[in-house]
């Protein structure tokens, strides 16, 4: 088992660096997969939109028709001219509504398992409370006595860096 009180506070930082720097990375590369997903489902919604004005301009155009094959139509036939039409207008829009849905529901789905993930592994590493866990106590003392940090890290044989980082992860300083 090796003790952290034998390795130096460079490497313990240089470590955190290189970890903080791996998980801005990985967040980056999910940033551009999650934005490509995002630009599919927007090009989706526009094709929609598209399909959407194709459809009114038909709508119109079935109208026209209707109102003018109305004198030659039986009510019944008006209705079922009218149901014909509008089922040949919503089949494709429903059609697209479910591809839009199955692609949301995967990618919400993706989200969800990085997020566990990203949380997982951030929840693996710790930060020690102070390199020097004995020293605490007695560094909180000093401070409070009035002895100045220069006096403190000298007397502990510590860096001031050490005494300050002491100090302000118990919110004295």
């Amino acid at each position: 088992m090796i003790n952290i009180n034998t390795i130096p506070l460079e490497y313990i930082i240089v470590v955190m660096a290189a970890i903080i720097l791996y998980l801005l990375y990985y967040v980056y590369s999910k940033d551009i997969s999650y934005n490509k997903n995002i630009h599919s489902v927007a090009s989706v919604v526009e094709d929609l939109n598209r399909e959407l004005f194709y459809l009114k301009k038909k709508l119109d155009q079935s109208q026209k028709n209707t109102t003018q094959n109305v004198s030659h139509m039986s009510d019944e036939e008006i209705y079922q001219e009218i149901e014909r039409s509008v089922y040949d207008m919503v089949q494709p829009l429903s059609q697209s509504l479910r591809q839009l849905q199955q692609n949301l529901e995967e990618i919400e789905a993706q989200i969800e398992t990085r997020l566990l993930s990203l949380e997982n592994g951030v929840k693996q590493f710790s930060i020690p409370a102070s390199v020097h866990g004995n020293d605490d106590e007695k560094i909180i003392s000093l401070f409070k006595q009035g002895v100045s940090l220069d006096t403190i890290s000298k007397e502990l044989h510590i860096s001031k860096a050490e005494v300050e980082f002491v100090l302000k992860i118990n919110k004295i300083k």
